[in-house]
C-alpha cells in the first residue's frame, strides 16, 4: 500500500515533468554538514572576488530550515537550456544559458505552478521557491537528491544528460520520500581543468570564482584587469568552455522551451556586428534576457576588451 509520503512524492515528480522540468529529486531539509567547511574555506581564501553577497547569510546557505520555517523537504528541479543552434564561429560568444528569455522569470513561473499544485493536492503546505534568488546551495541540494554529481568544474553533471541545465528548488514543510545521492563519474578526466582559458579551476572540484570569465564579464563592475587581457577566448557574457569540453555533454539534447529560443541576430552576428551594436539594438536583442544584467555599458566594456 502506498503511503502519503510516497504518493505525494510521485505526484510532485509527475507534475514537474508536465511543467517541462528535465528531472526532479527530493532531499531531507537538514544542515549541509559536508558543504559547511568547504564554503568557509572558499570564502576565507576570497575565491568569491567582489561577490560580497556570497559572504552574507552563511548559516542560511547551509540550513534550509532557516529559510522556510518548519521545512522538511528540499525539492530540486533541473530545466534543460541546451540550444539546437549555436552562434557563428566568427562571433564573440555568449553563454548558452543566456540565449533566450531570462531563466529567472521562466522557472519562477513553473515553480509557482508546482507549489500551487502541491497545495491543491495536499492542503495547507508552507513553502518557498528559489532560482538564484536567495542563499541556497542549489547544486549541493540537487546532488543530495540524486540528480547528478558535482563535477571537477563545480557544475552539477548528470550521467547520460550532461550539465546544460538550470537548477532550482522548492522548499516545503511537507515530509516526503527522499532520494539518494548518485556517484561521481568524472573519473580521471581533467578536460575542464585543462581547457579553462583563465585557469580558474585551481584544483579538481575547486573553482576560483574571482578568476572565472563569467565573473569578469558579468559580476565585476568597473574596468577589467589588464593582466587577463587576451585570455577570454572571445566570451563577452559568461563562459561555457568547461561544459563544452566535458565528455558527458556529448549526450546533451536540445531543449523544447520556447522561451529559451534565441533572437535571430544573436545566432548570426559576426564580431563586427557586435562591435558596432547600438544601445537601441542591444535593448531589442536582449529585451527579456539575462544579458541585461551587464547593461549596454557593461556589454560595450566587454566587447572593447576583447577586440583590444
Amino acid at each position: 500500500m502506498i503511503n502519503n509520503k510516497e504518493k505525494y512524492s510521485q505526484l510532485i515528480k509527475a507534475e514537474s515533468k508536465r511543467l517541462g522540468f528535465l528531472s526532479c529529486g527530493i532531499a531531507k531539509a537538514d544542515f549541509l554538514e559536508e558543504e559547511a567547511p568547504r564554503l568557509e574555506k572558499w570564502l576565507k581564501e576570497q575565491r568569491n572576488g567582489e561577490m560580497g553577497y556570497m559572504e552574507n547569510h552563511f548559516d542560511k546557505r547551509l540550513d534550509p530550515r532557516l529559510l522556510v520555517e518548519g521545512s522538511k523537504s528540499v525539492i530540486s528541479l533541473v530545466l534543460n537550456y541546451y540550444p539546437e543552434e549555436k552562434q557563428r564561429n566568427d562571433s564573440y560568444k555568449i553563454s548558452k544559458y543566456a540565449y533566450g528569455e531570462d531563466y529567472h522569470f521562466v522557472i519562477k513561473d513553473k515553480l509557482r505552478q508546482l507549489l500551487d499544485f502541491v497545495q491543491s493536492e495536499v492542503g495547507e503546505v508552507n513553502g518557498r521557491y528559489f532560482v538564484d534568488s536567495a542563499p541556497v546551495l542549489d547544486k549541493a541540494w540537487a546532488a543530495k537528491a540524486g540528480l547528478g554529481w558535482i563535477g571537477k568544474n563545480a557544475n552539477l553533471i548528470t550521467k547520460g544528460i550532461g550539465s546544460f541545465y538550470f537548477v532550482a528548488e522548492l522548499i516545503i514543510d511537507l515530509e516526503l520520500d527522499y532520494d539518494s545521492p548518485t556517484t561521481d563519474h568524472c573519473g580521471t578526466c581533467t578536460a575542464c581543468i585543462d581547457a579553462c582559458p583563465t585557469e580558474a579551476i585551481i584544483a579538481p572540484y575547486v573553482v576560483d570564482g574571482s578568476k572565472c570569465i563569467s565573473y569578469f564579464t558579468i559580476e565585476l563592475k568597473g574596468a577589467l584587469p589588464e593582466d587577463v587581457k587576451g585570455t577570454f577566448d572571445d566570451w563577452f557574457f559568461g563562459c561555457d568552455t568547461c561544459q563544452d569540453v566535458c565528455p558527458w555533454n556529448r549526450f546533451a539534447k536540445p531543449h523544447n522551451e520556447t522561451a529559451f529560443e534565441p533572437n535571430f541576430n544573436l545566432l548570426h552576428f559576426t564580431k563586427n556586428d557586435w562591435e558596432n551594436l547600438s544601445k537601441e539594438a542591444f535593448n531589442q536583442i536582449f529585451k527579456n534576457s539575462a544579458v541585461k544584467r551587464t547593461k549596454f555599458e557593461g556589454f560595450k566594456r566587454n566587447v572593447d576588451f576583447l577586440k583590444g
